[in-house]
């Protein structure tokens, strides 16, 4: 069996529609990391912001751990079962050409999306043990992948989008 998607469409050229691998996957969840918790960070400035400017009172919601964890919590679900629900990636997976889809190539439902970010947590336990499946596995499944029943692929082709580029490039005129 090849390392594409059981059921999907080969793909003409590039890596389009095969498996996403762990270099790749690490990049995009750092991104996401990093775009959630800054979005995060602004939204909290800004609402500390608005209750000083109709109360008059500073409140430093960063000071409040306990209730800024359990917003965080609800933002970090937010944030990944939204955007995978909604196309099957993230802002960092759209960066990096990659994408959620079920295990027959069809687009993820919401249902899984909500399955797959509940359990992301999962294949943290044990020092990352969860993981294992990307490295070792040739479907790269992570736990959370397996109990989501999804997949990460490709979704961008990498010759295609060259060429499409070259393609708009003027012509050099002959010397």
């Amino acid at each position: 069996m090849s390392a594409s998607v059981v059921g999907a469409t080969p793909p003409v050229v590039g890596r389009q529609g095969n498996y996403a691998g762990a270099a790749t996957r690490l990049v995009a969840f750092a991104a996401d990391v990093g775009a959630s918790w800054g979005i995060f960070t602004i939204a909290l400035a800004g609402i500390s912001f608005a209750i000083d400017l109709v109360t008059g009172n500073q409140v430093n919601l960063g000071s409040r751990q306990i209730l800024a964890l359990v917003g965080l919590i609800i933002w970090e679900f937010i944030y990944f079962a939204y955007q995978w629900s909604l196309g099957g990636k993230t802002i960092g997976m759209a960066v990096l050409g990659i994408r959620v889809v079920g295990k027959d190539g069809d687009a993820i439902t919401p249902k899984q999306a909500v399955i797959r970010t509940i359990t992301l947590p999962l294949s943290f336990l044990f020092f990352g043990l969860g993981f294992l499946g990307i490295l070792l596995n040739k479907d790269r499944h992570a736990w959370h992948d397996r109990l989501a029943k999804t997949v990460v692929v490709y979704s961008w082709d990498a010759r295609a989008a060259r060429l499409r580029w070259l393609a708009k490039q003027e012509p050099t005129a002959p010397d």
